[in-house]
């Protein structure tokens, strides 16, 4: 993977810690606006990064890469991805995919005339113990409730009570609770249970955006809370309950650090099965892996994914009158 990375931010400077362990993944480039020059030129030197650029049509024509790695604002994923497709590199973009469904299946639409690879960043869908999680939840008999709850005070809200809107709070930068920290959840339960059968989020509004909120989704036998809250905390992890016994996923959905499961009657055996300290390592060991070998039934199967996250979003977005961008 000759990759380019869009963006300097926090989720970049993370993503760039792990890339020493990661072979597979070659750093072309990185490209941003001219306030973030220093920066970049810092990382640059300390990640060894190829090129520095501050316009990004050029480097999409000079750089030497196949893919983008797409980590700007919510607001711009669209558009950065559309336009690395338009010019025949592979995508990996950052939660969320889109802040409209619409523009997910434009998008989907570019990369399959193009035999491209168009993937979402989500690390819990790719994590060891996500797989042990599905695979323990059949052992749980009926699945009955499942409660989700991701709560962490923002630094950014005393800021935006005091009037001052960052990307984090601001609708038309595709900011709110839902899309910066439920959204894990959803993607958490999607890729455990698929396509819920309805949607109803009750939010806190603030200034025409959602501060926290709870999502219920309804599977039928199976009821789903999804608690995203940046405007205060409690304790991150989440439940699993079925007819047989509970699973517990210690931390938050995005990390998957650890679970236990209990069987009615018996004591919880404590399960980890990380291969990795690092959330994102294994889902870019896995791009990697599908663009080396261009694995388009995966990408595609990856996509169905994340258009059911996105048609949840959107109905959680509608019933509680939130307009995006």
């Amino acid at each position: 993977m000759k990759l380019a990375i869009t963006g300097a931010g926090m989720i970049v400077k993370d993503f760039l810690t792990i890339t020493k362990d990661l072979r597979e993944v070659e750093l072309q480039a990185i490209v941003g606006v001219d306030a973030d020059l220093e920066n970049m030129q810092a990382l640059q030197e300390q990640y060894n990064i190829k090129e520095v650029y501050t316009d990004y049509e050029t480097c999409l024509k000079e750089a030497d890469i196949d893919t983008v790695y797409v980590a700007v604002p919510n607001h711009l994923h669209y558009a950065f991805a559309k336009k690395a497709l338009e010019h025949g590199k592979h995508v990996v973009c950052e939660k969320p995919f889109t802040l409209k469904l619409a523009e997910l299946i434009e998008l989907k639409n570019l990369a399959q005339a193009a035999d491209l690879i168009l993937v979402e960043a989500i690390t819990n869908q790719y994590l060891a113990n996500y797989r042990g999680i599905k695979e323990a939840i059949a052992t749980l008999g009926d699945l009955k409730l499942i409660e989700c709850n991701y709560s962490q005070y923002s630094s950014r809200y005393d800021a935006f009570k005091a009037g001052t809107i960052l990307p984090a709070f601001n609708p038309k930068m595709g900011g709110g609770a839902l899309m910066d920290i439920n959204i894990y959840n959803i993607h958490f339960v999607v890729g455990l249970l698929g396509r819920p059968s309805a949607v109803n989020y009750f939010a806190n509004l603030e200034k025409d955006i959602d501060t926290s909120g709870m999502l219920v989704l309804d599977y039928q036998q199976t009821k789903v809370v999804c608690i995203g809250a940046k405007d205060s905390t409690a304790k991150i992890r989440s439940t699993i309950q079925g007819t047989k016994g509970s699973l517990i996923v210690n931390g938050p959905t995005n990390v998957v650090d650890s679970y236990a499961v209990e069987m009615n009657g018996t004591e919880a055996e404590e399960m980890d099965q990380k291969v990795y300290p690092h959330r994102m390592y294994e889902e870019f060991k896995t791009f990697a892996k599908m663009i080396a070998d261009k694995d388009l039934a995966q990408a595609a199967t990856m996509m169905n994914h994340s258009e059911i996250v996105m048609e949840v979003v959107e109905a959680a977005l509608a019933d509680a009158r939130i307009a995006l961008g």
